[in-house]
């Protein structure tokens, strides 16, 4: 009997567990890409959005890490693939934009890259690194 009492209280700890959170999930879209500078893909490194002034999410900042021909694929830690619609600041991995000479696409208040995110998502959009 205990041990039925026991199977039983551990399902509903588990219920409990994995539903809870499931409604703080932001709406995500996908956003892919590509960071260049000099005709190149970036690389060893990461890219950042920062929610810009008016955009209401206030989660992690979604990032993803530069593949080697400097392509990119947005993730929100932790809901997963994709990036809540709005307004964003984009960066580099501070050590990546120091290694270009470029260290103001390191800081949110100085970079000079942005992305306005619909609700449709973003597809192939080009980072040019000046």
């Amino acid at each position: 009997m205990w041990l039925a009492r026991r199977c039983l209280a551990l399902s509903a700890l588990f219920l409990l567990l994995a539903s809870s959170g499931c409604g703080n999930k932001p709406k995500l879209v996908h956003v892919s890409g590509k960071v260049t500078h000099k005709d190149k893909g970036l690389t060893a490194g990461s890219i950042y959005f920062h929610p810009a002034e008016g955009n209401a999410y206030q989660g992690e900042k979604p990032s993803s890490l530069l593949q080697t021909d400097g392509s990119f694929d947005m993730r929100s830690y932790p809901h997963g693939q994709g990036v809540p619609p709005g307004k964003y600041k984009v960066t580099l991995s501070p050590e990546l934009a120091n290694r270009i000479g470029r260290p103001d696409y390191g800081k949110v208040e100085k970079t000079t890259l942005s992305i306005e995110v619909p609700d449709a998502g973003v597809k192939d959009h080009v980072f040019e690194v000046k």
